[in-house]
């Protein structure tokens, strides 16, 4: 009989999402935000993504061997717990709490999802669920995903899971080996998170937007040392300033902070608006900086000989999709090549936890090697979604789908994109994309303004043909995830303008045909259009929203921006036709 596990992760009230292996095999995987179209999908639990994935596979529930859960209780007898309450000494309640009731957490978690699966028709009598520590699932999505056969170093940087926040080990042999893990609340994802917070963004939403105002600023401007230090193979965050709880957080209209009221009397006060302003570019800017170098730092002193030995290193959390401190990664003479987790987020805990307890019951997982693993969707039902639409949409067929829109592109008109399984992870990568093309003046400003009313600082990212990417990124290293930033070759700068950040960087996905046809064609169409075999791609949502998922999002989208060209399938809707 096959082996049949279910990932289902939520454990910290975001990102929920569900991973389906059968025999190793990565068969589904969705974050449940795209179905319930509420971003990061906070309190709930993944009742629509793991229904999504049993039903693409045709299982019903009986069929599932094992559910894996990534979280799991923590022994009084480690040092998490302890640690937790020492740091936080000024907390008592919550120190006291972590270690009398320490494991509450996951037991609020473990019985929300049988509930969850109770509603999906699971008898729980006969389900087994198997607990898998929160960074061990990060360490396996990023380990056993990787395709790594040499002995491999593995890294994960997050806010925090039942009490770590930063893992180092090593896999061999299929095997993960922990060296070492730092505890709340010596966290650098976490203070990353209360600097985002300062900022004025979401935390645990915002964080990309800290990286992408960062080039704006001058990291020297101003010394952030005081806010952590990674001494004697020790993280220690200052919590005078950051990941505070209780009454030394700031609080502002009734909300509190994971920052301190010292913070506040340091820099001044939150940013507000939209606006990347002085002072602010260069908080960003140093925040960057010391994350990054505190980050190398650790890197070195626990993975430095593992990555002298083999060049192998495999990276997840939330921290993993910080694209510059991977752009530093790569730099590193002994890294010959960097994993990232498509899905460095907890929705990828799924995936880990799933790949973890698959390879401990004696059946290895394959590469991932590409995440269109969500729904797809037919003419058929593209033309039905019209049909049903209150805005009437015009549509036709197209004959040549990538020669026809290479043409709207080359003419400076965004086009909706949306083509075969959405993908997993934050990335949009050519399933559920806006497109623009990057050698039309001004086209970035215009899918900001009109279609994704985001902040005009943010950058947009190329696609390009694998023929490509050395000669643009001076690089041949992997790039399939958007999760590196390369440094633009001069040349490339003036010809793909719209996809070059302010630091003259991209954050590339190098797209191999084999994975994406359809959009990889695109690509070569417009190529002999424009002389460039590269294309603008942003995510197919507008800002706040999660990721489009079927048809009828797209049309609701669609009617709400100002775009005119919406590709789904074969069928081109056009406003106006």
């Amino acid at each position: 009989m096959a082996l049949t596990v279910l990932g289902l992760s939520g454990a910290l009230t975001h990102d929920p999402s569900a991973a389906l292996y059968v025999d190793g095999k990565l068969v589904a995987a969705a974050e449940e935000e795209r179905f319930v179209r509420d971003k990061h999908a906070k309190n709930r639990m993944p009742y629509e993504s793991a229904r999504f994935c049993l039903d693409f596979a045709g299982f019903k529930p009986a069929d599932v061997s094992v559910v894996a859960i990534p979280f799991a209780p923590i022994s009084i007898f480690e040092q998490a717990r302890w640690h937790y309450a020492k740091r936080y000494w000024y907390a008592p309640d919550r120190g006291l709490d972590a270690i009398l009731l320490g494991n509450r957490r996951y037991y609020r978690y473990k019985k929300r999802i049988e509930w969850c699966l109770l509603q999906l028709g699971f008898d729980l009598k006969k389900t087994r669920i198997v607990p898998v520590e929160h960074h061990l699932a990060h360490a396996s999505s990023a380990y056993h995903c990787s395709g790594f056969t040499e002995k491999t170093a593995i890294l994960g940087i997050d806010g925090k899971g039942e009490y770590a926040t930063t893992f180092f080990g090593y896999g061999e042999n299929g095997r993960i080996h922990k060296i070492k893990e730092f505890y709340d609340p010596d966290s650098l994802g976490g203070l990353y998170g209360a600097l985002t917070e300062y900022l004025g963004f979401e935390m645990l939403d915002g964080e990309y937007k800290v990286m992408g105002m960062a080039p704006y600023g001058n990291p020297e401007k101003y010394d952030f040392s005081r806010l952590a230090k990674f001494e004697n193979g020790e993280l220690i965050v200052n919590t005078e300033y950051a990941n505070v709880i209780g009454f030394r957080r700031y609080k502002e209209a009734g909300k509190g902070y994971y920052f301190s009221p010292k913070l506040i009397d340091w820099l001044g006060p939150m940013r507000n608006g939209d606006i990347a302003d002085d002072p602010y570019i260069h908080y960003a800017a140093s925040m960057q900086k010391l994350f990054e170098d505190l980050s190398l730092q650790m890197i070195e002193h626990y993975l430095g000989d593992i990555l002298r030995e083999t060049g192998r290193l495999a990276f997840s959390g939330g921290g993993a999709l910080n694209v510059k401190l991977n752009q530093k990664i790569i730099a590193r003479p002994d890294v010959k090549e960097l994993f990232v987790q498509p899905a460095s987020g907890d929705a990828g805990t799924a995936v880990g936890a799933a790949a973890y307890v698959s390879t401990t019951q004696g059946v290895a997982v394959e590469k991932m090697e590409h995440v269109y693993l969500g729904p797809a969707y037919c003419n058929e039902d593209v033309i039905a979604a019209c049909a049903r639409h209150a805005a009437q949409p015009q549509w036709r067929k197209l004959d040549d789908v990538p020669g026809h829109v290479a043409r709207l592109l080359a003419d400076g008109h965004p086009v909706a994109w949306f083509q075969g399984r959405m993908e997993f992870g934050p990335r949009a990568l050519g399933g559920r994309s806006i497109l623009g093309c990057p050698s039309a003046a001004g086209v970035a400003d215009r899918i900001n303004e009109q279609i994704k009313f985001r902040e005009r600082w943010r950058p947009f990212c190329p696609s390009m043909l694998d023929t490509v990417g050395p000669r643009m990124l001076g690089s041949d290293h992997p790039a399939p995830f958007m999760t590196f930033t390369f440094e633009v070759a001069e040349e490339w700068k003036s010809r793909v303008p719209e996809v070059v950040h302010e630091d003259g960087t991209s954050r590339a996905q190098v797209l191999r045909r084999e994975f994406n046809p359809r959009y990889y064609d695109l690509m070569l169409e417009l190529e002999k259009l424009t002389g460039n075999g590269v294309v603008l791609n942003t995510s197919l949502n507008r800002r706040g929203e999660p990721m489009i998922c079927s048809p009828t999002d797209a049309l609701d989208m669609f009617f709400g921006s100002d775009l005119q060209y919406l590709v789904m399938e074969d069928v081109l809707v056009e406003k106006g036709a």
